[in-house]
């Protein structure tokens, strides 16, 4: 009788027992189904052409690769929104001359994060990310490339924050 007891007490404890595992870290709810990530404007002072698009973009391709979850317009069971709003170039290292060898381009983003169905993890937040450059290259012929290496960093730290709830 022990043995029975025990068997159907282990089985009723395993069918009430869930473990989601997922290779990207993100935690989602089961009832989670879809996202909706707004555009990006740039509101920055120094405006990147592309930088909107390639940050939205990236946003959005990292939740198609990493999640199940459907990407809609609007009004998603997750939703990003938010604005650019820093773009600048500073010195960061400087010569025995008090000439700059390294400048730094830093990107700076104001996310506003809702999810419907946990809304304990909403959040209201910047993230900063920045990439080195020589002071002999402009700005201008490497910006693409900075841009891309400094969203990259942006969209990680946003996915990490918005679902990996550990």
């Amino acid at each position: 009788m022990k043995k029975i007891l025990l068997l159907v007490s282990l089985v009723f404890l395993l069918n009430n027992c869930t473990i989601r595992y997922t290779t990207s870290g993100a935690s989602i709810d089961p009832a989670v189904k879809s996202v909706s990530i707004i555009y990006f404007p740039n509101m920055a002072p120094l405006v990147a052409p592309t930088l909107s698009s390639t940050l939205t973009d990236a946003l959005t391709d990292k939740m198609q690769n990493q999640t199940r979850l459907q990407i809609v317009k609007e009004e998603g069971d997750l939703n990003f929104e938010g604005e650019i709003i820093g773009y600048v170039s500073q010195p960061v290292a400087i010569s025995g001359d008090e000439y700059a060898t390294k400048n730094r381009l830093t990107i700076t983003v104001k996310v506003r994060f809702s999810n419907k169905i946990q809304p304990q993890y909403n959040f209201d937040k910047t993230f900063s990310a920045y990439a080195d450059y020589d002071t002999s290259q402009m700005l201008i012929s490497i910006q693409d490339e900075l841009c891309k290496e400094i969203v990259e960093t942006l969209v990680e730290n946003i996915f990490n924050e918005a679902l990996s709830n550990w």
